[in-house]
């Protein structure tokens, strides 16, 4: 066993962070690194106290608007920059089939709008708001309609993953759907422990697969914690999708993991239809133009609606440098 001191950081009697850290370890950066991460975790969930008509304004970067309308507008200047676009209705805290069916009808609006106006765009769902919890059948009789109609139009439907509770089931949907549709796929999360293991087990349906990082909250004997476990899991997982030619959508804002796919790209001589970037609405505008205007295929994913709030308090957990400009904000605007 290693010889060193023992740190531990504890909250609320929950611990954070304890291991050993070697003579030779940078003891400082990690307490840092701790240490930020607790007041991160403090802002935001001062944030979440607040009103949301204030967490509203902050959080207008990331939300396309209310209505479709307000999608469409942002599809289009996108679009002006060579620039695709996946479009999401927001509001997966559904409960009931009305509210489900509902969902569906916004999803094919959507679709409605893609078609009409020509927007290079696709269509993203949450399986929960299609009634994924409530119904497994219903949900799959929900979805399917709308990947028909895609269908119909040249046009493609995502799956986006959710927390734990919803994987397998996710997982199912996408495989009865693609039994006999194949312009739909899913998202895999590289924090969680399983990943690796997902994309083999669905490599005989070639599906279509966005990986991001993950950002729903995660016991650890499920999902990595640390940043470097999470990039590494997250490049094998990418490698691995590239050496057994499934499309990637290769979703980050992470610019070490941008240099690091560009270079698995070019080792591997992936071709530039096999794989895009994928960024959210508002986070890292210059890279996404960047990669763009080099030659990339780059999509953005565009959210809106009125269930704005779940989503935005996501992003926040996800970017707290951006909760901590709402606190600070609060504090010196009367100065």
């Amino acid at each position: 066993m290693r010889k060193g001191k023992f740190i531990k950081v504890r909250r609320w009697g929950r611990i954070y962070f304890f291991g050993i850290v070697s003579k030779s370890d940078n003891f400082k950066q990690q307490f840092y690194g701790v240490l930020v991460s607790l007041i991160n975790e403090l802002i935001v969930s001062f944030v979440q106290l607040l009103p949301k008509s204030i967490v509203k304004k902050f959080s207008n970067r990331y939300i396309a608007g209310d209505s479709l309308q307000d999608a469409v507008y942002v599809v289009r200047e996108l679009n002006k920059k060579g620039i695709y676009a996946t479009v999401d209705v927001l509001g997966e805290a559904i409960s009931t089939n009305e509210e489900a069916t509902a969902s569906k009808q916004a999803c094919s609006d959507v679709l409605d709008a893609i078609r009409k106006l020509q927007l290079k765009a696709n269509l993203s769902i949450k399986p929960t708001q299609m009634g994924l919890k409530l119904d497994e059948q219903f949900c799959y009789e929900q979805v399917l309609s709308l990947v028909e109609k895609s269908k119909a139009m040249h046009s493609f439907v995502r799956l986006d993953m959710e927390d734990s509770s919803c994987t397998d089931a996710t997982f199912r949907l996408l495989k009865k759907l693609r039994e006999t549709h194949d312009n739909c796929g899913v998202v895999v999360q590289a924090y969680m422990r399983r990943t690796l293991s997902d994309v083999i087990a669905l490599n005989a349906l070639k599906p279509n697969i966005r990986l991001c990082k993950g950002i729903y909250i995660e016991p650890v004997s499920i999902a990595f914690k640390g940043k470097e476990e999470v990039r590494k899991n997250y490049l094998e997982v990418l490698k691995w999708m590239f050496e057994n030619k499934n499309y990637v959508g290769i979703a980050t804002h992470d610019s070490f993991l941008i240099d690091e796919a560009i270079k698995l790209i070019d080792a591997l001589k992936i071709p530039r239809d096999a794989f895009e970037f994928q960024m959210l609405l508002g986070v890292r505008e210059d890279l996404r133009d960047y990669l763009a205007e080099s030659g990339y295929k780059v999509r953005v994913y565009v959210p809106f609606g009125k269930d704005w709030y779940l989503y935005s308090i996501r992003r926040l957990k996800e970017n707290p440098n951006i909760a901590g400009q709402i606190v600070k904000n609060l504090f010196t605007r009367n100065r």
